[in-house]
């Protein structure tokens, strides 16, 4: 890198405060955010591949209640992103005169934040999902296809500490 080459990007908060972003890093977390969308869009064929009706979710939880997601605006691109609740998909399969409904929550890693795996858990207490599960990426070898491993939250929640 140039010593004359600029290092950071301005960017501004919430509360309109200057934010110094490192110009690798920002660079990062686009190509970040990108391959999540395309794995998102994997994980959503695949599943209406096997029968299921999937949806985006767009609600999230505050204060132990349902509450609709926040929209996020982005005023540079001029684009509103709508789908920022948690989990990403909800997902209907008809059972003969039932509906069964699950949550699915993508994550290249197949690792739930603390929040995340509460959030999990207040959902399948407060009965709205009968079922979360937990989409990731399994590739076998570099350059190898890429697989999706679906773990139900039930098997994750049985390692979670009791708090």
């Amino acid at each position: 890198m140039k010593s004359d080459e600029v290092k950071h990007d301005i960017d501004f908060d919430d509360e309109g405060n200057v934010v110094l972003k490192e110009r690798v890093k920002v660079a990062k977390g686009k190509k970040s955010r990108a391959g999540g969308g395309l794995f998102e869009l994997r994980v959503r064929k695949d599943l209406e591949k096997k029968g299921w009706i999937v949806d985006k979710w767009s609600n999230n939880i505050d204060d132990g209640k349902l509450i609709p997601a926040k929209k996020k605006f982005n005023p540079f691109n001029k684009v509103m992103s709508i789908g920022t609740g948690f989990p990403d998909f909800v997902c209907f399969e008809k059972r003969r005169d039932l509906y069964e409904v699950i949550g699915v929550e993508v994550k290249m890693n197949g690792m739930l934040s603390r929040i995340e795996k509460e959030k999990c858990a207040w959902y399948l207490e407060a009965v709205i999902f009968s079922g979360i599960l937990v989409a990731s990426k399994i590739q076998e070898r570099k350059g190898g296809k890429i697989g999706i491993k679906y773990l139900n939250f039930l098997e994750i929640a049985e390692r979670m500490r009791k708090s």
